[in-house]
């Protein structure tokens, strides 16, 4: 059972022992969205991109949105404090119906997988989803012909790399101390990336 509990007039949610976690990674354009797809279509996961809450948000209107579009727009992270939020809020708003949980894109940083695992919990797998910098411009600058995003361009793109890498090192580092980390090559095609994807998660049970 799932114990939801007041704090701070934001609910906390308390997860109960079998509820599991994974966290991907990954950096824009990586093609771990996909991966998320085919995991939820398998798994009956309930997946949570920080990157679609935080668009949702700016498409809202939102004060919060638009403060966020502004940053986004800039190329830069967004505070730790308010993507925790948010996640936390979706995570509730699915607590009772979900099997498990895929968190995409978070944590970004050692800090925020801390902040995760004292309001929410640890978790069991990380799944590195991991392609050179040149294929992953490619492919953000081929969906940037029809996204009509604002930070799918080559300048802001380089950028938002940059910035995932000098992030993400740590995070790796953090979560391979403890054996949980599985790097997969997504320059393979995709039906062979999901096969080390399945085994990886499929080692869990």
């Amino acid at each position: 059972m799932t114990t939801v509990i007041k704090c701070h007039s934001l609910s906390y949610v308390i997860f109960n022992a079998k509820m599991t976690f994974v966290l991907i990674s990954g950096g824009p354009g990586s093609g771990k969205g996909t991966q998320c797809e085919k995991i939820v279509a398998k798994y009956g996961y309930t997946h949570l991109s920080s990157g679609d809450l935080l668009r949702a948000e700016v498409a809202s209107g939102s004060e919060r949105g638009k403060q966020l579009q502004a940053i986004m727009q800039k190329g830069e992270l967004v505070p730790l404090d308010t993507v925790l939020d948010m996640i936390k809020e979706a995570m509730i708003a699915k607590a009772d119906v979900s099997k498990g949980y895929l968190i995409d894109g978070y944590p970004r940083e050692v800090k925020q997988g801390e902040e995760f695992e004292k309001k929410i919990g640890a978790p069991a797998l990380l799944l590195y989803v991991d392609a050179k910098a040149e294929t992953m411009v490619k492919r953000l600058m081929k969906r940037g012909e029809t996204s009509g995003r604002a930070d799918d361009n080559e300048e802001t793109i380089k950028k938002r790399l940059d910035l995932y890498y000098k992030a993400t090192e740590p995070v790796i580092a953090y979560y391979e101390k403890r054996s949980i980390v599985r790097k997969i090559n997504s320059e393979l095609p995709v039906e062979e990336v999901f096969a080390i994807v399945e085994k990886a998660i499929d080692e869990l049970k």
